[in-house]
């Protein structure tokens, strides 16, 4: 689509196909709606699928990456509490604590107890733990510029602002029927 003439791109895709399909079905329909939000789907399966194939071919699972990646966002030295990590990651203590046995076993954390407070224990980022979430969120974040590739620079921006006003819409509450 060229930037500022308001021309429409002369590749057509699955979705000018649906679109085209269900206006003649659809009178009511707002073709440029529909448009809009069968093409997000489209990109959050595409990115999910991407997400899990990244995932697979670095052997991690989703929910290990969580704890993974929930460790790395805590920053240096890349510890929590479990009970601050279950809270993080919206489980049970119960459940978080089956999940970090693998990790730990995989030695991608350690826990152990403060010096201070033998009753306090500290899940930590171990060095492997480190380099499997940098190694994955390398090849995720490929994964993504190949996707934006299509666009320039510019329109990187201007999709990721139009983006921002959708979601602080949504968060806000403002979408709500």
């Amino acid at each position: 689509m060229g930037e500022h003439t308001g021309e429409r791109s002369s590749t057509g895709d699955s979705v000018d196909r649906h679109v085209a399909l269900w206006s003649k079905e659809l009178d009511w329909m707002d073709p440029v709606k529909e448009a809009i939000f069968v093409r997000l789907a489209i990109l959050a399966r595409h990115a999910a699928q991407a997400r899990r194939d990244t995932l697979d071919s670095d052997g991690l699972r989703h929910w290990q990456f969580k704890v993974l990646l929930t460790l790395r966002r805590a920053g240096p030295p890349y510890t929590a509490s479990p009970s601050d990590l279950a809270d993080r990651l919206g489980l049970t203590r119960g459940a978080l604590s089956a999940r970090l046995a693998p990790l730990e076993d995989a030695g991608l954390i350690t826990r152990t107890h403060r010096a201070a407070d033998r009753r306090r224990v500290e899940v930590r980022l171990t060095e492997a733990g480190y380099a499997a979430f940098e190694r994955h969120a390398v090849s995720e974040d490929e994964g993504e510029n190949a996707l934006l590739a299509a666009l320039t620079a510019a329109e990187r921006r201007t999709l990721a602002d139009l983006l921002r006003k959708l979601v602080v819409a949504a968060e806000s509450g403002a979408t709500a029927p």
